[in-house]
């Protein structure tokens, strides 16, 4: 997995409207990458809903949230339109991406999470992920590293 202080790796990858999305059109601008094993599960679902609840908040500290999972892009649309999703989905189906970042697992991809500084360095890892208050802590951190 990728460590703290590292060249977030560029991709460009489909979003869930088939619009191609390259990390490095957001320079500038604080990143949140999370990944996320599948579509319209449990897990993944409340990790989606609670990212779009507090979306407005992330935005004001100029920060983009991107979800990555191996699902197409298809599926990804019926899931933000399912669940009125307000964050950009990308579909990893080649599972580059994924491998990219270390969140490939065993049993496929392993919920983690990177915060991207605006110059494109990797600022903080999450590398397993737990559901719960997962959101809050990504909004703490970036609260701090805003006002630094």
């Amino acid at each position: 997995m990728l460590k703290v202080g590292e060249m977030a790796p560029d991709f460009c990858l489909p979003d869930q409207d088939g619009k191609e999305v390259c990390l490095k059109d957001f320079r500038g601008r604080w990143v949140v990458l999370y990944f996320y094993p599948k579509d319209n599960t449990p897990g993944c679902t409340a990790e989606a809903i609670s990212f779009t609840e507090h979306l407005d908040e992330i935005s004001k500290l100029n920060a983009e949230v991107i979800g990555i999972s191996a699902d197409t892009v298809q599926s990804h649309k019926k899931f933000e339109e399912k669940r009125q999703l307000k964050i950009r989905l990308l579909s990893d189906t080649e599972r580059k991406v994924i491998a990219m970042y270390g969140a490939q697992g065993t049993l496929g991809t392993v919920r983690s999470t990177f915060l991207i500084d605006p110059t494109g360095k990797i600022d903080h890892v999450w590398p397993k992920v737990s559901v719960k208050g997962h959101t809050h802590d990504v909004k703490s951190v970036l609260e701090l590293k805003v006002k630094m």
